[in-house]
C-alpha cells in the first residue's frame, strides 16, 4: 500500500514540516476508566519491544564483499536536495542519509542514539540561567572539500532555519527558533548552543547538517541546493542526478573517515510502485519496497524453485499455460493445421501469442526466484481521520460513536495477518510500541461496542426514523453548507404553507381545488430552487443496493412522536466525566497544588466508591441503547436529515488495500445506522484538494512516528485557530479537532529537561487526543521489501535508520547458498 501525498502543512503557510523517522508518501476517540489507566504501566509499555523486528539480513562486515553496485528503487526523482524545503520527499531523505552528517540516528526501537562518526559527545552542560548544550565533534570529520565540520556550519544552519530571516524559504523551524546564540568552544570542533528557553528535543537539531556553503545565503538555500550540493560528508558522495531518467548516482566517498562503504556505487532508480513487479522480473533492481501482490508473486516463485519447478513448468502450473487442457491443446492444433486457412491463421497467431506469454512468465518466475521478501512494520500508522470542523462530526458524541462502531483489531488483522505480521492496533497517536513515549491510552475511547455507539448517537439526537433521506440530499458537512444557502427557499416554502392553510379553511367548492395540489407543487418548486434534484454522480450510498431495505418515515401516532434526548445536559455530563478521568492522569506539582490531580484528591476526605464507570460517560445514566430493529443497519435521522458521512478514498493502483479497509469500515458504520457516501478521487488530488482543504468527513491516510513527539506531533494535533480573514489555521491538524489542554501539554513536554516528566506529559496528551476522537489509529503499516537473496544489511529496517556503509553483497554467495536462503524465507 502506498501512501498518497505526504501531509506536511498544506493548509497553513506557517505550518512546520514534521521531522519524521521516514518521510511518508501517501495513507484513525472518549472517556477513560481510572482503573484501566492505573492497570496499564507506562514503564511496561515503554520497555516493550517493537511489535515486529527488523528484517534486513544482518551480516558482519568481514563477510560482506567489497565493491558492487546497488540498484535501489525510489518513488520518484528528488524534487530538491534540501531536506528543509516544503517539497522535500522520501528520495531527498534517502540521499541526505547517505551523504550528509546525522548527529543522531534511530535504533531498532525508534530511539535516538549519538552517531560516533560525527559526535564524540553531546550533553546539556548548563540549565541555569539558560540551557546550554556542548557538542564535541569527531576530530576526523571533514566535508568533501577537505574543510573540518565545525561551528560555522552550525551557525549557518541556525540562522537559515530560525525563522528570523524570511528570505529563506524554509518548511519548518521547530527548535531552531529557541536558540539564542551559538559560540565556538575551545576550537572549531566544540560548539556551544545556548537556548532562550528550555528545549527537551534538542537532539532533533542539526540532522541532517548542511555545509555553510548551502545554508550561508538565501540564494544557495532556496535555489542552489535543489539540484546539487556544494559539499557533503557521508560514506557516499553525490555524483550525478540524471535529468532524463531521474537516476541518482552515489559513489564511495574517498575522504570518509569512518568504516569504508562496502559498495562502490548506489543508484537510486525512480520506479513507480505499480511497475516494480515488472522491473524485478526483468532483473533491473536489487532492492525495492513492494506491495502485497508482488510479494505473493515472489513467494510463489520461491515455492516453485523449492519444489524443483523451473519457470516453464511454473507457467503451465499457474501461469498463462495453466488453463490449457489436453483437449484444448489438441483442438487448437487441429484448427491451426486445418483446411480453413483463415481460421488456421487466426489460431496460429493466438498460439504464438500464448507461447510468448508463457515464455515471458517463465523467464520472470526464474528471475523472481532470485529474490527474497523481507518484511517488518513501518514506523508509521494508518488512521481514520474524522473531520470535526462542521457537520455531524462537529459533535464529539458522533465522533465517539463512529470510533466505537469500528473494530480496530479486525481491520489490523485484515491487513497484516495475511502477511504473517503481528496485527496489534497501535495504542498511541504519538509513539509506537518500543519507543520511550509509548503507552496504550486507547481506553480513553474504548473498544468496539455497537450498543454504546448507538447510545451515543441517540444522545446526540440521531434516532431511527428521524428522517428519510431524499435522493439528492448531500452528506455530512456538505449538507450543512447547503442549508446556509437555502434559507430564502425555506422562507418561501413557509409562506406557501400558510397560504395553503388559509385555503384549506375555506369551504370546499369541489373535490379538486387548487389548494389540494398546493403542497406537492410547493415542495416541487422548493426542491428545484434549492438544487436538491436527485444526483448520485461519483457517490456510492451504502444501503441503497440492499433489496427490501427501503426506509420509510413512520406514520404519526397521536400523542406520540420521535423522542430525542436533550443533548446539552448529556454533553455537559460527558465532559465532566472525561475531565475527571483526564485529571486522574495529571500528576504535575501544579495539579497537586490546585487539588485537581488524582494524588491531590487522594488526600481529601471523601467516600471512596468502586469505579463502575461514570454515569453519563457514554450517555446519561438510564439511557438505553436504541432497540434492535429488523436490519441492524437502519438509518438514523435528526431534524429531518439522515445521518450520512462522506468517505473520501484515493483511487490509484497502489491504494487497493486502503480501499479494502474502507469497505470494511463502511459496513461497520452501516451496522449502527450511519450511512456512508464513498467518493474515490485521483491520488494527486487526494491530499491537496480534499484532506488539506477539509473537503471530507472521513478519510484514511498515514502518519509517521517520531522520535521527538513533543516537537513533531504538536502541529498535527494543535487546536485550529481562526485567521484574520475568517479561515481556519489548522497547521497539519487535518481532522480540525483539538483542545487548549492538548496544546499546553505539548508545550510543557517540549520545555522540560526532565526526560521522565516529558514522556509523562506526552502520554497525557495522547490520552486527551484519544478522548477528542479526531483520529483513530488502525494499524501499523506493513513494510515489504524485495531484495536480492545475496544482498545483506538491507531490507525492512523498521524503526532503524539504514547504515549505508554496511550494505553490500555477501561474499562467495553461490547459487546453492542463495537457494538455501530462499528456502528459509519460504518456511
Amino acid at each position: 500500500m502506498s501512501q498518497i501525498g505526504a501531509p506536511h502543512g498544506g493548509t497553513c503557510p506557517k505550518s512546520p514540516r514534521s521531522r519524521t523517522l521516514r518521510t511518508v508518501a501517501a495513507l484513525t476517540s472518549a472517556v477513560l476508566a481510572v482503573t484501566a489507566l492505573a492497570g496499564c504501566s507506562a514503564d511496561d509499555d515503554a520497555d516493550a519491544a517493537p511489535v515486529a523486528a527488523q528484517d534486513n539480513a544482518p551480516t558482519p562486515r568481514d563477510l560482506v564483499a567489497d565493491g558492487g553496485t546497488l540498484r535501489w528503487a525510489v518513488d520518484a526523482a528528488p524534487t530538491t536536495l534540501n531536506a528543509f524545503q516544503a517539497d522535500a520527499d522520501a528520495t531527498t531523505s534517502r540521499i541526505a542519509g547517505a551523504v550528509l552528517p546525522a548527529l543522531y540516528t534511530l535504533d531498532q526501537r525508534g530511539r535516538p542514539q549519538r552517531n560516533p562518526d560525527y559526535l564524540e559527545s553531546a550533553q546539556v552542560v548548563e540549565t541555569e540561567p539558560k540551557q546550554v548544550v556542548l557538542y564535541k565533534l569527531n576530530q576526523q570529520a571533514v566535508w568533501s572539500d577537505g574543510r573540518e565540520i565545525g561551528a560555522p556550519d552550525f551557525v549557518a544552519q541556525w540562522r537559515a532555519l530560525s525563522g528570523r530571516d524570511t528570505a529563506y524559504w524554509t518548511a519548518r523551524n521547530s527548535g531552531y527558533e529557541r536558540i539564542e546564540k551559538i559560540e565556538r568552544g575551545k576550537n572549531d570542533l566544540e560548539v556551544r548552543v545556548t537556548f532562550s528557553k528550555p528545549y527537551a528535543d534538542w537532539q532533533s537539531l542539526f540532522t541532517p547538517l548542511y555545509p555553510k556553503q548551502v545554508m550561508g545565503s538565501p540564494d544557495s538555500f532556496n535555489d542552489g541546493a535543489r539540484t546539487t550540493l556544494k559539499a557533503t560528508a557521508g560514506p557516499f558522495l553525490l555524483k550525478s542526478v540524471d535529468a532524463k531518467s531521474g537516476d541518482v548516482t552515489l559513489i564511495r566517498n574517498p575522504r570518509w573517515w569512518g568504516q569504508a562503504a562496502k559498495l562502490d556505487t548506489v543508484v537510486l532508480k525512480p520506479v513507480p510502485r505499480a511497475d516494480r513487479a515488472d522491473a524485478l522480473a526483468a532483473g533491473t533492481l536489487d532492492l525495492a519496497e513492494i506491495d502485497r501482490s508482488t510479494a505473493e508473486r515472489i513467494s510463489l516463485a520461491l515455492k516453485d524453485a523449492r519444489a524443483g519447478r523451473n519457470g516453464a513448468q511454473a507457467a503451465l502450473a499457474h501461469g498463462p499455460g495453466s488453463s490449457i487442457t489436453p483437449s484444448k491443446a489438441l483442438k487448437s492444433w487441429a484448427l491451426a493445421h486445418g483446411s480453413d486457412e483463415e481460421k488456421a491463421e487466426e489460431v496460429r497467431a493466438a498460439r504464438k501469442k500464448n507461447q510468448e506469454a508463457i515464455a515471458r512468465y517463465a523467464s520472470a518466475q526464474d528471475t523472481l526466484a532470485t529474490y527474497v521478501v523481507r518484511k517488518s512494520l513501518e514506523p508509521a500508522y494508518t488512521q481514520l481521520s474524522l473531520n470535526g470542523e462542521s457537520g455531524p462530526l462537529s459533535d464529539e458524541r458522533v465522533r465517539r460513536a463512529v470510533a466505537r462502531a469500528i473494530d480496530r483489531q479486525e481491520l489490523a488483522e485484515s491487513v497484516l495477518k495475511p502477511l504473517g505480521l503481528p496485527a496489534k492496533p497501535p495504542g498511541s497517536h504519538l509513539a509506537l510500541a518500543g519507543q520511550a513515549a509509548y503507552k496504550d491510552s486507547s481506553d480513553a475511547l474504548g473498544g468496539q461496542d455497537t450498543q454504546e455507539a448507538r447510545a451515543l448517537l441517540a444522545d446526540a439526537g440521531w434516532v431511527p426514523g428521524g428522517a428519510e433521506q431524499p435522493a439528492g440530499t448531500k452528506a455530512g458537512s456538505e449538507a450543512e453548507k447547503k442549508e446556509e444557502g437555502t434559507e430564502k427557499d425555506a422562507s418561501e416554502k413557509k409562506e406557501a404553507e400558510k397560504a395553503e392553510k388559509k385555503e384549506a379553511e375555506k369551504p370546499a367548492k369541489s373535490t379538486a381545488t387548487p389548494a389540494a395540489t398546493a403542497p406537492a407543487d410547493a415542495k416541487k418548486k422548493s426542491d428545484e430552487a434549492s438544487g436538491d434534484a436527485p444526483s448520485d454522480e461519483g457517490l456510492y450510498i451504502v444501503g441503497d443496493d440492499k433489496p427490501g431495505d427501503r426506509r420509510a418515515v413512520p406514520a404519526a401516532v397521536p400523542g406520540a412522536g420521535t423522542r430525542v434526548l436533550t443533548p446539552a445536559p448529556a454533553a455537559a455530563l460527558q465532559g465532566a466525566a472525561l475531565q475527571a478521568r483526564a485529571e486522574a492522569l495529571d500528576t504535575r506539582p501544579e495539579a497537586l497544588e490546585a487539588g485537581t490531580g488524582s494524588a491531590a484528591r487522594a488526600g481529601a476526605p471523601q467516600a471512596v466508591k468502586p469505579d463502575r464507570g461514570a454515569a453519563g460517560a457514554y450517555a446519561p445514566r438510564g439511557t438505553a441503547a436504541p432497540a434492535a430493529v429488523p436490519g441492524a443497519q437502519q438509518a438514523l435521522g435528526k431534524d429531518g436529515k439522515a445521518l450520512s458521512l462522506r468517505f473520501v478514498l484515493p483511487s490509484g493502483p497502489g491504494s487497493e488495500s486502503l480501499r479494502t479497509v474502507g469497505d470494511r469500515i463502511v459496513r461497520m458504520l452501516d451496522a449502527v445506522g450511519i450511512r456512508t457516501e464513498v467518493t474515490k478521487v485521483p491520488d494527486e488530488s487526494f491530499f491537496k484538494d480534499h484532506i488539506a482543504s477539509g473537503d471530507y468527513d472521513l478519510a484514511l491516510y498515514s502518519w509517521p512516528a517520531s522520535a521527538f513527539p513533543a516537537t513533531d506531533a504538536r502541529p498535527i494535533f494543535a487546536k485550529p485557530e481562526p485567521a484574520s480573514d475568517g479561515s481556519l489555521m489548522v497547521e497539519q491538524n487535518y481532522s480540525r479537532v483539538g483542545t487548549d489542554r492538548i496544546d499546553q501539554l505539548f508545550d510543557q513536554a517540549a520545555g522540560t529537561l526532565d526526560e521522565e516528566e516529558a514522556l509523562e506529559l506526552v502520554r497525557q496528551a495522547d490520552a486527551r487526543i484519544w478522548a477528542a476522537a479526531g483520529s483513530i489509529p488502525l494499524y501499523q503499516r506493513p513494510q515489504l521489501v524485495a531484495a536480492r537473496a545475496d544482498l545483506v544489511n538491507a531490507g525492512a529496517w523498521g524503526f532503524a535508520a539504514p547504515r549505508y556503509q554496511d550494505i553490500g553483497f555477501e561474499k562467495d554467495a553461490s547459487p546453492k547458498k542463495a537457494d538455501k536462503k530462499a528456502d528459509k524465507k519460504v518456511d
